[in-house]
Formats: C-alpha cells, sequence, structure tokens
C-alpha cells in the first residue's frame, strides 16, 4: 500500500460513492488509476462493506443502547449460541466479544422503553446463561461512523526519498 492508495482509503470512509473522477482529484492519479486501485484494494479485503449510514430518528428508532452483557458460562458452544442470537436480532447494531467486567457489549436500537424491555425479555431474560446485564442508554450520538485512521506509509515519510 502506497500513499496513493492511502489517499483513496481515507477519501471513500467519508463517502464511498465517489466517482472515479473525484477520487482522481484527491489521490493526483487518473481515474482509471483510481478504479483499479480500488478494485484491488476491495479484492485485498482492505474493504469490509460499503454501507449507508441511517438516520435512526426518521426512522422511528431514536433511542440507543449499550448493553453490557455477562455470561455465566464462557464454553465455546454459549459464546457461540449468544453470537449467533445478537447476529440475528435485527434491533443489534453492533456486537462486540471483549475482555474486561462484561463478555460482550452490544449496541443497539429501539423504538422506545417498551420496545427495549421486549427485546431484553426475548434475548436477555429468556437465556438462562446470561448472569446480567447493565444498560446505557444513549442521550446523544456525539459520533458515528467506522472510519479508521489511515497511517502513513513509511517509506515516503521522513526521509525525504
Amino acid at each position: 500500500m502506497d500513499r496513493f492508495d492511502q489517499l483513496i482509503l481515507a477519501a471513500i470512509q467519508d463517502n464511498n460513492r465517489l466517482t472515479a473522477e473525484a477520487l482522481s482529484h484527491i489521490a493526483g492519479l487518473s481515474p482509471d488509476a483510481c478504479r483499479k486501485r480500488l478494485t484491488r484494494l476491495r479484492a485485498q479485503g482492505y474493504v469490509d462493506a460499503d454501507i449507508a449510514m441511517l438516520n435512526p430518528e426518521k426512522l422511528g428508532r431514536g433511542l440507543m443502547l449499550i448493553v453490557e452483557v455477562t455470561l455465566h458460562s464462557e464454553r465455546a458452544e454459549d459464546i457461540d449460541r449468544f453470537r449467533r442470537r445478537m447476529v440475528e436480532a435485527p434491533e443489534v447494531m453492533q456486537c462486540y466479544y471483549v475482555t474486561g467486567n462484561a463478555d460482550f457489549i452490544v449496541i443497539l436500537t429501539a423504538r422506545d422503553m417498551p420496545d427495549f424491555e421486549a427485546f431484553t425479555r426475548r434475548h436477555f431474560f429468556d437465556e438462562e446463561n446470561i448472569t446480567r446485564f447493565r444498560t446505557s442508554v444513549v442521550m446523544n450520538r456525539v459520533k458515528t461512523g467506522f472510519s479508521l485512521p489511515i497511517l502513513p506509509d513509511a517509506d515516503t515519510e521522513g526521509d525525504g526519498t
């Protein structure tokens, strides 16, 4: 990966609908070169997904919650069962298997508190392997997204060559 690849990846993180022509102005390459590089970067797995970030309030899902879930048993089959349940739940936006005080961090959305309560009954209270869960209600989405810092290429930085 060189500086041009880094510029292209940084640009599409902000707007993955940029045309090859727009990328060419950002990267300083021809549109065809940008198109080929982006195709290669996708094929090499640098791009996990091209997604649209929707406005939850406009869709009637204005309540966002962050839930720490602690399992009673951490046997592989128990962890896998919980993972599958979270993947299958459309309310779950993100789910992370973590170290620390909890086993999982779940970020989900609900229409309102009764909707969230129904979710907890289906997915937490009815699951015998959940020891506890602790919920934080998001008051304000300060920053959302999945952008990563694109590190400068070590070969092009600092040595003047």
